[in-house]
């Protein structure tokens, strides 16, 4: 006899059924191993990026296989919002997408109907043939696939940020997440992701959020600015990245042992910290 199988919960059940913000970290490496490591670190959810990062459809499925085994949301990120490349993403089993750059309604609009069958929207129909429905094991799963599928679209421009109000209000958009280093390049203000009209967008989109009953998530990987946004009511935050964390801290490690040779032997014992390995 086949084995029936449930699908875990989406992104958004999850939101809905924490009464805490959730705090997330990115996958950007490529790689399944870092991927395992970062699910296994105590985060609620990760986030698989194809947009900025190297990975394709195999990447991307292998890294979907090494965090299942742990109590995370994993959300994957296509380069775009492609009707086919959504299909892909779909079939490989991401059950979160994060869709980037959406500008207006029209767009969250056409990208729900890209996430939903016929005759709701154009998903091709392949789930016999995909992991998204675990290849029919999962019972009736063409009738209720959009209850197995969340979809966030990010707000990351100045023209979202005008068009915010429309596009959460759009049917089938679970929720928002905005992206302050496009917003502020957006805005004039390339890498100054702090600039008060940036911040005062972050702050916008989350209160249209708010109002149309989305959750609204942020991107701050400075501590201060996720708790800024956590304290003004964002649901999710992303509080980090494998890359950037190993850049930063292989570097603070090789600082601190370089000052320690430095100084002498005879201050190395005293210098060197406990051994966290």
């Amino acid at each position: 006899m086949p084995i029936h199988l449930e699908l875990p919960p989406t992104l958004a059940d999850r939101i809905s059924g924490e009464d805490r913000p959730l705090i997330g970290l990115w996958a950007c490496a490529g790689s399944a191993i870092t991927a395992e490591i970062v699910a296994g670190s105590g985060c609620d959810w990760v986030l698989i990026d194809a947009e900025h990062s190297p990975n394709g459809l195999e990447s991307l499925l292998a890294q979907l296989h090494a965090v299942a085994a742990y109590p995370v949301a994993p959300v994957v990120r296509p380069p775009f919002g492609d009707t086919v490349i959504i299909k892909q993403m779909l079939d490989l089993g991401a059950q979160d997408l994060l869709i980037p750059m959406v500008d207006t309604a029209e767009q969250a609009t056409e990208i729900v109907r890209a996430v939903r069958y016929p005759q709701n929207g154009v998903r091709g129909v392949g789930s016999s043939l995909a992991r998204s429905s675990r290849w029919n094991r999962v019972e009736g799963y063409l009738g209720r696939a959009d209850q197995t599928i969340s979809l966030t679209v990010q707000i990351e421009s100045a023209t979202a940020v005008e068009n915010v109000d429309a596009i959460a209000a759009v049917d089938g958009v679970d929720a928002l997440f905005v992206g302050p280093a496009d917003l502020a390049a957006s805005m004039g203000h390339l890498g100054q992701q702090n600039h008060p009209e940036v911040v005062a967008g972050v702050l916008r989109a989350i209160e249209a959020g708010k109002a149309a009953g989305k959750p609204v998530g942020v991107n701050a990987f400075v501590a201060a600015d996720a708790e800024r946004y956590i304290d003004a009511g964002a649901a999710f935050v992303a509080v980090g990245a494998d890359v950037a964390i190993l850049a930063r801290q292989t570097e603070a490690l090789v600082e601190h042992f370089a000052a320690v040779a430095g100084a002498g032997a005879g201050d190395a014992a005293q210098a060197a910290p406990r051994s966290s390995y």
